[in-house]
This record gives structure tokens, C-alpha cells and sequence, in this order.
């Protein structure tokens, strides 16, 4: 567990849905003090969950997402940890996709997750304390038909995370990358390929189902909760029954 009794404030993206309302719910329950960002207000005000700043977001806006986390740390006091779940997947065939999907991705799933590091990294310097959790996916380890610029993008994420983490574990810092496999989220609602969704349906039947929300906030918990000198580097994660 973390050195103190004194649950310190962790950060959350995408926490309206999915992964990422599900981490909110497991730590609130376990005390911490939560800055939850996402782009509906609602869904996170809905949660009512005690000690938690709900603040719209779009994570590509650097000076709004710093702006964010200097306000929850006025209330709340120093960013422990951050959750950078938050991210966009928009699959098709590469010479079939509209490129301007790609972009989406690029900014979303690159850009906005090195948003929410740069927010949090230099006072986890000063304090040479602090973890940060990447929300990746399988697809950040290995290829998946029509996945070319959201895979790109997801190796992207386990890449920087390994860079990252050699760069700022002098300073005490931890950096962990979570690879779930198929998750029951809104993720794939995102993509416009109604034949791609419908593949999807009839695949997650042929294997009985796929992981939950819970199921990955577990592994996030679990992660982030190891004392502070033991990292575990990287959780991937996938229903049972989930081959590739």
C-alpha cells in the first residue's frame, strides 16, 4: 500500500464510461481524493462519489488539462497518481479509411495522453514521488485486421511508456502500462464501420465475452497499490478465452 494512511489525489481520464468510470468508483471507494476528466459532465456528476472534482475535458488541450490539475490540487492537495484511460478507436481498412480518422487517434491517444504526463511530471519531480498508469491495449503489442493507425497508435503508448519510465525512475517515479484485450466499453462505438461493430458482436459471442470494466480497474488497482519501490511495469490482461 502507499507509505501513509492519508489517501493522496489521483487524476482520471475518460472517466464518464467504461474503464475509466469504473477506476473512479474502485478508488473512491478506497478514499482517494479524485480529479475525474472526461467530455460529458453528467455521467461523472451521476457517479456522486465523495471528494471528486468532475471537470469537462479535451484532453488535446494542454493549458486546460494543466489548468485542471492545479485546481484539484489547491482543493485536494499534491496529484498522486494519474490514469491517462482516456482514448479514441476508429478501425478500417487503410486504403478505405477516411485519413482524418487517423489524426483523431493521433491526437487522442498520443497527444492527450502526453497531455495528462506532462500536467502531473514536473511536480512528481520536485516531490521525486508519484505513478503514472497508461491505459494501452493488446493492440500496443500485436496486429489486429483493419487496426493499422489505431495499433499505431497503441505501440505508441507502450513505447513512450517504456522511454518514460527510464527516465523518470531516478526520481522515484513509477510508470505502468495496463494492456486490456476486448473490454466491455463504449470504445468500439466510436468506429463508423458498421460491418467492423457487427464482426465484433459475433466474435465476442463465439468466446463467451470479454473482460469488464472491473475487471481492468482491478488490475489498475492492483498495480497502483504495490509500495511505492516496486513497479510492476506492464499488466496485459484478456478474457480467458480470447486467443489473439
Amino acid at each position: 500500500m502507499n507509505a501513509t494512511n492519508t489517501k493522496l489525489l489521483v487524476v482520471i481520464t475518460g472517466a464518464s464510461s467504461g474503464i475509466g468510470q469504473a477506476t473512479a468508483k474502485l478508488l473512491a471507494q478506497q478514499g482517494h481524493p479524485l480529479l475525474l476528466l472526461a467530455r460529458r459532465m453528467e455521467p461523472m456528476e451521476a457517479l456522486k462519489l465523495p471528494n471528486a472534482l468532475c471537470r469537462v475535458l479535451d484532453i488535446t488541450d494542454r493549458k486546460a488539462f494543466e489548468a485542471a490539475v492545479k485546481e484539484a490540487e489547491e482543493k485536494f492537495g499534491p496529484v498522486d497518481a494519474i490514469v491517462n484511460n482516456a482514448g479514441i478507436m476508429l478501425l478500417g481498412e487503410i486504403a478505405q479509411q477516411d485519413p482524418t480518422q487517423w489524426d483523431q487517434m493521433i491526437d487522442v491517444n498520443i497527444k492527450g495522453l502526453l497531455n495528462g504526463v506532462y500536467s502531473v511530471t514536473s511536480g512528481m519531480v520536485q516531490r521525486q514521488h508519484g505513478t503514472i498508469i497508461n491505459v494501452s491495449s493488446v493492440a500496443g503489442r500485436k496486429f489486429f485486421p483493419k487496426h493499422v493507425a489505431y495499433t499505431a497508435t497503441k505501440f505508441a503508448v507502450h513505447g513512450l511508456s517504456e522511454n518514460l519510465r527510464e527516465e523518470l525512475s531516478g526520481y522515484g517515479i513509477r510508470v505502468i502500462t495496463i494492456a486490456p484485450g476486448a473490454t466491455e466499453t463504449a470504445l468500439l462505438s466510436h468506429t463508423t464501420d458498421e460491418s467492423i461493430k457487427s464482426d465484433y458482436q459475433n466474435w465476442k459471442q463465439t468466446m463467451g465475452g470479454v473482460l469488464s470494466s472491473e475487471n481492468v480497474a482491478n488490475a489498475i488497482s492492483y498495480a497502483y497499490h504495490q509500495p511505492q519501490n516496486v513497479c510492476i511495469r506492464e499488466i496485459v490482461l484478456a478474457a480467458t478465452r480470447q486467443g489473439p
